[in-house]
């Protein structure tokens, strides 16, 4: 696959810490329910541990933040995950290794791009779902968690029936993302995109990535997309500054896709999420 650096990362303002600061900042002080924000960040693509993937692990694990981990079935071999193993197992509870998709491959031959999407029969889709989770099963045994986020954060409706058959216990899609999860199957929706963005203007991108995270931490739930290999020095400084800065704020809770399942079934979650 080929990656490019977003707009974003080219032209990083000079009062980056200060303006991610009040953006939190203003955020908490509106936010008048007084009940907890759950903030979880979401690493996509990931398969080959390389210079970048090691530079992300580096950062949540000196900050102690959770991470959920969507893992490419088809990239993963035993020895890359021996590396992605030794790279990360000193802090195992903070990691969720789930699946995203099997091969990363666009099926669509018009619209947009899906790996499972409606061009593909729905046992083709079938057969690819239990082929990723059975090769993540048996290279990471009790490390692979049941949760599938599907590439391009988009599925078809057989696709969402059939993880909600085979015993999924979560999904992870964009905001305001379609079909709807059949009852069952809950969906912890990503709202702040950090990598993938389409802007072009840095001015106008740096101002809607804040609008964004601004309203998601207004909406009591902060769902962070990461792309590991659209990240420059810029990139990797940003989030270094946006975890500590969640840090400061008792109301903030980091998690990761095996704690929102958790909270979830208790009964905690105050989010409308898709079920």
């Amino acid at each position: 696959m080929k990656y490019s650096v977003s707009t974003l990362w080219l032209s990083p303002p000079g009062d980056l810490k200060s303006r991610t600061e009040r953006c939190i900042e203003e955020a908490a002080e509106l936010n008048k329910s007084k009940e907890p924000v759950y903030i979880f960040f979401r690493a996509d693509d990931v398969g080959v541990p390389r210079k970048r993937f090691h530079r992300l692990m580096e950062i949540f694990t000196r900050h102690r933040a959770p991470l959920s981990l969507a893992v490419v079935p088809a990239w993963l071999t035993h020895a890359r995950w021996e590396v992605l193993k030794t790279t990360c197992q000193s802090s195992s509870s903070l990691w969720c290794w789930h699946q995203h998709g099997w091969r990363h491959v666009n099926h669509e031959t018009k619209g947009k791009k899906q790996e499972f999407g409606p061009a593909r029969p729905a046992g083709v889709i079938k057969n690819d779902l239990i082929r990723g989770r059975k090769r993540l099963e048996s290279l990471m045994q009790d490390d692979f968690y049941e949760a599938f986020t599907p590439p391009w954060n988009r599925c078809c409706k057989d696709a969402l029936e059939l993880l909600n058959q085979q015993g999924y216990h979560a999904l992870s899609r964009d905001q305001g993302a379609s079909p709807p999860t059949p009852e069952g199957l809950v969906d912890f929706q990503v709202n702040v995109d950090l990598h993938t963005r389409k802007e072009l203007d840095p001015h106008e991108c740096w101002d809607a990535l804040f609008a964004e995270l601004k309203d998601a931490l207004l909406s009591g739930f902060c769902g962070i997309m990461i792309h590991h290999q659209r990240m420059n020095d810029a990139a990797f400084d940003f989030l270094e500054v946006l975890i500590k800065a969640f840090s400061h704020h008792k109301d903030l809770c980091l998690v990761h896709l095996k704690d929102l399942v958790r909270l979830n079934k208790a009964g905690i979650l105050t989010q409308p999420f898709h079920q």
